[in-house]
């Protein structure tokens, strides 16, 4: 019996951590006569060269786990299978079917069984079943055709979680060398927001930790790039969790760890933990979703805002922990105004990303059952985006959908740190209605129907300066300038900015030629060619002291000022050269600071 356990992800670098676990629990029954084979592709993938590829293992069954990324795509599969291979059984799973079985399978008559939640032991049952040509009836978690009658089940959990096999072996770390490598240490969560999947079951079910350690190993072993943890909520337990981040804290390597956190049950003991460990070792993703509380309320979310703000503070200033925080657009409540409260609050804590994300009328979720009250008006097939509700109109939405897009392209980059900053503080730091006017130009120009480089992106904000800032250009200029040669290494220098390098050329090159000189910025300096030295280093005169801008942000000097600036690897560092350090040639006025 022949079986192919299947997806569509929805990136390449993505990987499917259900197929994996399915087929290790059948592996591990020695189902008669079964042989399972795992075939992932994209959503990108051509439609017929999937089924080409699938319909050549002649497979006896096919599974196709479903998710709101890819419910259509495998429909549409699923059908063509049946066409090409009409003998063949279909068996679909994951959560886009798991909540309305009945509705896919009398839609879809190419369907033939659905497995309901968490599939291990369902799969297993069923193929074991289906080898052995034995009654399917009493195998919890499925939904079957019986003559023309659809039979409905019910989604299933697994109670222990530590029956459940890891999912990894050895063969497996060659093919996933360039893709996230997804683990959990728990299935399930501890609340119930109601915009969320979790919503419809309760309690949490944690592994082992010695099971975890072990595991954990074998991916460190293997140099994986990143480790995703899919656990809801990872700190739902401080005994379970905070073992595990003190047992990867000592680790010697370079595997990154994903954790999905509420940062406001944190306690001190952990914040103090968090400081010391190493640079890039773990990463904080932080539902915040909204600040604004009769919303919190309808969702069934409570966030201690005033602990959110301080533990954010806290892990952002400590610069060894990259921490990203989400919000969600169209929650029952929250109009156009009031969201763009929740992103000020949000904002202020400038996290290194902030995801905005806009609401799905997910199937079992809780917010389905009240969306009539709600006034909800979503996109009838995956993934179920709400386009208006009675809070936002879909006018608010569309509007925010581009906000989004040059949020991500201005903020979520990293490119325009200080440059963002300035232009904030001018708004009295009011950082909505700053995006808020720098997306409605954006539309004004049409640039949300293009792709941008990201020297165009340099180029859109100076104009828009022109436009909103007028009497500040020439300082809105320096500020694109220092981002550029922070955040591009000198590699992307806009025509449109003024670039020094001839007017102080003469400056630069005896800055140079001075061993001495140039030690007291760049230790065990040694000069050896010109092009050696573009290659690491950079000296650059901005017209305004940029450096005492930053330390005191609430007034700008305007100051000849020359900044070094050192390319590492990883990082850039900036250092303001002293007046001394930086003389005028012959015959023109001393720098002066």
């Amino acid at each position: 019996m022949k079986v192919v356990l299947s997806t569509l992800n929805a990136k390449y670098i993505h990987s499917s951590l259900a197929l994996k676990y399915l087929k290790t629990a059948c592996n591990k029954s020695n189902i008669v006569g079964s042989d399972i084979v795992l075939k992932e592709y994209t959503i990108n993938n051509d439609l017929l060269v999937i089924l080409s590829d699938i319909y050549s293992e002649k497979p006896d069954i096919v599974g196709l786990s479903c998710y709101i990324w890819n419910i259509d795509m495998t429909l549409k599969l699923a059908g063509l299978l049946k066409k090409v291979l009409p003998e063949v059984v279909i068996v679909l799973g994951g959560p886009e079917v798991s909540y309305d079985p009945f509705d896919v399978m009398k839609t879809n008559s190419f369907i033939d069984y659905v497995v309901q939640g968490e599939g291990e032991d369902t799969l297993k049952a069923l193929l074991t079943a289906l080898a052995s040509n034995t009654p399917i009836h009493n195998i919890e978690g499925l939904s079957f055709r019986q003559k023309e009658e659809i039979v409905v089940g019910t989604p299933q959990i697994i109670a222990n979680v530590n029956t459940i096999l890891f999912p990894y072996c050895e063969s497996d770390m060659e093919k996933l060398k360039d893709k996230i490598i997804y683990y959990e240490s728990a299935r399930g969560c501890p609340f119930s927001c109601q915009y969320c999947l979790s919503s419809a079951t309760s309690g949490v079910r944690f592994f082992s930790l010695e099971r975890v350690y072990k595991e954990l190993e074998f991916f460190i072993r293997h140099d994986v790039r990143q480790v995703k943890f899919v656990d809801r909520t990872f700190n739902a337990s401080k005994e379970h969790y905070l073992p595990i981040l003190r047992f990867l804290a000592k680790q010697d390597c370079r595997t990154n760890f994903h954790f999905e956190i509420a940062v406001d049950i944190l306690d001190n003991e952990v914040l103090d933990f968090l400081e010391e460990v190493p640079v890039g070792r773990f990463q904080f993703e932080i539902g915040i979703q909204s600040t604004y509380e009769p919303t919190l309320n309808k969702i069934s979310r409570h966030n201690n805002w005033p602990k959110i703000v301080e533990h954010v503070t806290r892990i952002v200033s400590n610069q060894n922990i990259h921490v990203h925080l989400d919000l969600i657009v169209g929650l029952p409540y929250e109009s156009y105004s009031q969201f763009g409260q929740s992103f000020n609050d949000v904002y202020q804590l400038q996290p290194h990303m902030l995801q905005i994300g806009f609401l799905k009328m997910l199937k079992g979720a809780g917010l389905r059952n009240i969306a009539e009250q709600c006034g909800y008006v979503f996109l009838d097939e995956a993934p179920y985006e709400v386009l208006s509700n009675n809070y936002l109109t879909y006018g608010d939405v569309r509007k925010l959908k581009i906000l989004e897009e040059v949020f991500n392209q201005v903020y979520n980059t990293g490119r325009f740190k200080y440059t963002l900053e300035f232009l904030i503080r001018l708004r009295g730091g009011n950082a909505f209605e700053f995006y808020h006017d720098l997306s409605t130009y954006w539309e004004e120009k049409y640039l949300h129907l293009v792709s941008h480089s990201s020297k165009s992106i340099y180029k859109y904000l100076y104009d828009f300066c022109c436009i909103y800032h007028e009497k500040e250009i020439s300082t809105c200029q320096e500020f694109l300038k220092f981002d550029a040669l922070m955040s591009e290494k000198g590699a992307v220098q806009p025509e449109f900015l003024s670039w020094n390098q001839e007017e102080w050329i003469e400056e630069k090159n005896e800055f140079w030629r001075d061993q001495d000189v140039v030690r007291n910025y760049i230790p065990n300096y040694t000069f050896t060619t010109w092009r050696d030295l573009k290659k690491k280093y950079r000296v650059e005169v901005f017209s305004v002291d940029i450096i005492k801008y930053i330390g005191q942000p609430d007034k700008i000097v305007n100051q000849a000022t020359p900044i070094l600036f050192s390319y590492g690897q990883d990082t850039t560092i900036y250092q303001p050269i002293a007046g001394c350090d930086f003389k005028k040639s012959e015959g023109r006025e001393k720098y002066a600071l």
